[in-house]
């Protein structure tokens, strides 16, 4: 399982993903630009703007990401809708749309939040993407327009994820777990971090992904640092690895965490190991339909706590929230956090990774992903065995 191969065998015997998920149907972005239509006239708004980016792309299907260029969707609870975009751009957006939308069309001299105002009524409420450049909005408020927080009606569609959802994300973590394997496949000593990142790169792209969405590999006193550390480190014998990867499915993200050992480690890394994947265990128990999301992270800090550790962000101990959600953005609302009392529901998606961190010397981080299901959760992948075994 650790070890005893090379980057070329092991990317020789990968092939693209045999059953790719169906991306999401034009019928669902239909459906999910009815529910935004629903829920912002339920706040007494005229009219929803969605900046460009995630949350854009889940109306729409245009993967683009924000620039100093306004781009956004107008949708008006009756009424057809239409993006806001600069001409030259037109042939581009065309091109990604998945549904046909009236356009407005700006020159490089043209002042592009006066299209919003020409999409709706003088006067008119809208609920504003939290994503909006601050200086748009201002404008916005400036021509006469009343803003309100849209994060209600963004995210009370995107934290809720379809069958379609939950089947790209479901493929985006099989592929990243499968890419873990291989990656402790091919650890020898001396190898250096930024090898096993070109190999998991290489290995993501060999199963159909554009390559990895990101990679942090960290080895020895390095992974007590949640982020690492700067510089190429050259794994050792008898070292902790952690390696932290994912990649996207049609915009569906994976992030999967393993730590394990490269040879023998001490008693206390064992320990703090089983004790780690006992908080992971405990926040997923802890998952109902109508449980506040905060629950979750207070099930993983009593059994750190149990341990000796914390409490509370004091380390040892788990120095960040227990999870957060994740779908077309890697981190997204809502949070397995104290103070975030968003009540769970089916379709929710998750991360669980409660780590644990020694100052200086080491960290353990067990992350894998679940849904929220009818009765509690489900697992998108399985967790980590042992610490020898990392899949």
């Amino acid at each position: 399982m650790i070890g005893g191969s090379t980057p070329q065998a092991e990317l020789a015997d990968l092939s693209p993903w045999p059953k790719p998920a169906p991306p999401i149907s034009t019928q669902e972005y239909r459906d999910r630009l009815d529910l935004a239509r629903n829920l912002a006239e339920g706040l007494g708004a005229d009219a929803l703007v969605v900046n460009v980016g995630a949350s854009l792309r889940y109306f729409t299907g245009v993967t683009w990401n924000p620039t100093e260029r306004l781009v956004a969707l107008i949708l008006p609870v009756s009424g057809p809708p239409s993006i806001i975009c600069p001409a030259f751009e037109r042939g581009s957006l065309e091109a990604e749309l998945a549904l046909p939308f009236d356009l407005r069309l700006w020159e490089e001299d043209e002042d592009p939040a006066r299209l919003v105002t020409d999409a709706v009524a003088p006067g008119a409420t809208l609920v504003i993407d939290p994503l909006l450049p601050f200086h748009y909005g201002e404008r916005l408020r400036g021509f006469g327009l009343a803003l309100t927080n849209g994060a209600p009606v963004i995210d009370g569609g995107r934290m809720r994820k379809s069958p379609a959802e939950l089947a790209l994300m479901a493929q985006a973590k099989a592929m990243t777990l499968e890419v873990h394997r291989r990656a402790a496949r091919i650890l020898r000593p001396g190898i250096a971090a930024s090898e096993v990142k070109r190999f998991i790169d290489d290995a993501h792209r060999a199963l159909g992904a554009s390559g990895s969405f990101f990679c942090a590999v960290q080895f020895g006193r390095a992974t007590a640092f949640p982020h690492g550390l700067p510089g190429d480190q050259r794994l050792e014998e008898d070292q902790l690895v952690l390696i932290d990867t994912g990649c996207t499915v049609h915009g569906y993200h994976s992030d999967i965490t393993r730590t394990y050992a490269f040879g023998q480690v001490d008693q206390q890394v064992r320990d703090l190991w089983d004790l780690e994947k006992a908080a992971q265990a405990a926040a997923f128990a802890a998952v109902a339909p109508g449980v506040p999301c905060e629950e979750i992270d207070h099930a993983a800090r009593r059994v750190l706590q149990s341990g000796g550790l914390g409490p509370d962000y004091r380390l040892p101990g788990l120095p960040h929230r227990t999870g957060h959600g994740i779908g077309l953005s890697i981190h997204e609302p809502a949070y397995l956090v104290r103070g975030d009392a968003t009540i769970l529901q089916p379709g929710m998606c998750f991360s669980n990774e409660p780590m644990i961190v020694v100052p200086d010397r080491f960290g353990i981080r067990l992350e894998d992903h679940f849904h929220v299901t009818q009765t509690g959760a489900a697992w998108f992948t399985e967790p980590q065995a042992s610490i020898d075994r990392p899949v």
